[in-house]
This record gives C-alpha cells, sequence and structure tokens, in this order.
C-alpha cells in the first residue's frame, strides 16, 4: 500500500508541476504578444496574419477596440476547438485570449520605434513569441490553426495550405481597404510572427531520423556510437524483394535521431562501410526522452 500512496502522491505532484508551468507558459505567452500588439503594431496601425490580423484589420476600419474584437473573433474558433479538438483545449484558449485582453486593456507598453522595418520584424518577433509559448502551455492565442485543422478533415488542403489561403485573403483585403504598403508590411510582420512560432515550438535544434538498411549493419551501429556519440534502435526486418524469390532473408535495420550538423556526417561515414545502404531520412519537428544528448566518446 506504500508504494501506492508514494507513486498517487508523486503522480499529483507532477500534474501540479505540469499545471504550474502551462499557465506560467502562457502568463508568459500572453505578456509578449500584448508588448508586441501595443509596442510595436497597433501605434503605428500595422497588421499581422491569422485570427490577429484579422482583429487588427477590423479596428482599423471601424475603430472598436482590439482586446473587444480579439475575444469576438476568437470565439467562433474556440468553438471549433471544443468540437474538434478537446473541451480543456478549448477552455485553456479561452482562458488564454481573456487575459490577452485584459492585459491590452490594463497593461500598456511603452512605443518602442517608429521605424516601419524595425516595427515589422520585432512586432512579428514578440507576437510570435506570444503565440508559441501559448502553444507551449497547451492552448492558442490565435484560432487560425484550429480553423486549418477543421477544413483540411473535410477537404483535400492541408493544414499549411488552409493557413496561406486565409493570410492571402488577409493581405488582400488589407491592400484594398488599406493601401498596399500595409500589406507588405503585414506579410513581413506575419514572416516574423511564423518564424519565431516555429522556434520556440520545435526549437533551435533541429533534428532529423535516420532509417539505415544495409547488410553491414553491425559496423554502421558501431559507427554511429563510437564516431558520433548517437544511440540507435535496431529494428528486426526481411528482404522483400530477391529474384530468387526468397523473402525471409533475416536483415536489422538501424534507427537513429541526430542534429542537421551531423547529418552529413553520418551519410559519409554510411558511404564509406556500405556504399550502396539504403538511407531514409525524415524530418522531426520534436524529441523528448531517450539518448537525445550525445553519449560521451571514448
Amino acid at each position: 500500500m506504500i508504494p501506492q500512496k508514494l507513486n498517487s502522491s508523486t503522480s499529483q505532484k507532477t500534474k501540479l508541476f505540469q499545471i504550474i508551468k502551462e499557465f506560467a507558459l502562457t502568463a508568459l505567452g500572453v505578456l509578449s504578444a500584448s508588448f508586441g500588439l501595443e509596442g510595436f503594431l497597433l501605434p503605428n496601425d500595422f497588421l499581422d496574419g491569422g485570427v490577429t490580423g484579422i482583429s487588427l484589420l477590423i479596428s482599423l476600419l471601424t475603430g472598436i477596440e482590439l482586446p473587444i474584437l480579439i475575444v469576438i473573433v476568437n470565439l467562433p474558433f474556440i468553438w471549433l476547438a471544443f468540437t474538434q479538438v478537446s473541451k480543456t483545449f478549448a477552455l485553456k484558449t479561452l482562458l488564454a485570449i481573456g487575459m490577452l485582453a485584459i492585459c491590452l486593456t490594463f497593461v500598456h507598453f511603452p512605443i518602442v520605434t517608429s521605424d516601419k522595418l524595425l516595427i515589422a520584424v520585432f512586432g512579428g518577433f514578440f507576437l510570435g513569441a506570444g503565440i508559441g509559448l501559448s502553444i507551449r502551455g497547451g492552448c492558442v492565442l490565435d484560432g487560425t490553426e484550429v480553423l486549418a485543422l477543421f477544413i483540411s478533415r473535410k477537404t483535400v488542403l492541408t493544414v499549411g495550405d488552409v493557413i496561406i489561403l486565409i493570410n492571402i485573403i488577409i493581405f488582400m483585403a488589407a491592400a484594398v481597404f488599406i493601401n498596399v504598403e500595409t500589406a507588405l508590411y503585414a506579410m513581413l510582420t506575419y514572416l516574423g510572427a511564423s518564424k519565431t512560432i516555429d522556434f520556440i515550438i520545435h526549437g533551435l535544434e533541429e533534428f532529423t531520423g535516420v532509417t539505415i538498411i544495409s547488410e553491414k549493419s553491425e559496423d554502421i551501429r558501431k559507427m554511429i556510437i563510437e564516431k558520433l556519440g548517437r544511440g540507435v534502435t535496431i529494428f528486426n526486418g526481411k528482404r522483400g524483394l530477391r529474384k530468387n524469390d526468397i523473402h525471409d532473408d533475416h536483415l536489422d535495420i538501424i534507427y537513429t535521431v541526430v542534429t542537421r550538423l551531423e547529418l552529413q556526417k553520418l551519410t559519409d561515414e554510411v558511404e564509406i562501410i556500405d556504399s550502396s545502404a539504403f538511407i531514409i531520412q525524415q524530418s522531426i519537428n520534436d524529441v523528448k526522452g531517450g539518448m537525445i544528448k550525445k553519449l560521451p566518446l571514448h
């Protein structure tokens, strides 16, 4: 019974830590997005993409306060999140957007610059950092991806295709109703925001999953461990195509994860061991657990 109580206590502490961590990330995201909007975009009538861009555009055209629009425009996307993702995700998103609206209303940041290029780059950076941190916290400050997910399930379009189409419509509307220059700067702001989101979510160190099929798998395994200091996983496989129709030939398949900086060295070393080795590379968005850090080389 004591081990069960200990496990229960540990589980509760882990859950509490996760809740605190998610709230802290969301709060930091709200502050960062608010700073990007108030310190850069809003005072200079700049736009962004996504739902935030729609809210900014409507605010410029109608004069309605942005905090009100951010909540109203996001409500349909929160409902989509409720039906398409999960209730918990939708409630977290509603809380985060409410926090953003409150922060924009009561917390005022100084205007940092009036230089248009700096506004587009750094306004997009802080807004993107805010959205990325909120995603790390288990919610979103911009409902574009929720809509994109919904449309992708109903059509042949991918999530990325839908996001691009939505933003093209926003930028075209900005060009028609405001001016072309504003639309062009909005594209630059969106580019900065999207790249920052990718950085926050996926991190600086990009990983690549590599599958290697070779008759010299043992030599390759040793090379990866000894020269690259990376862990490997061995899959049991069989050759599927032979002229004599033998399908039961055993074959070890190697799988490893390396950074993009190590990828060329890995392929070069495999080429030296077995020039006919079949190598498959796959981009990985995030990696957690296992032998991610390099093993000590001797």
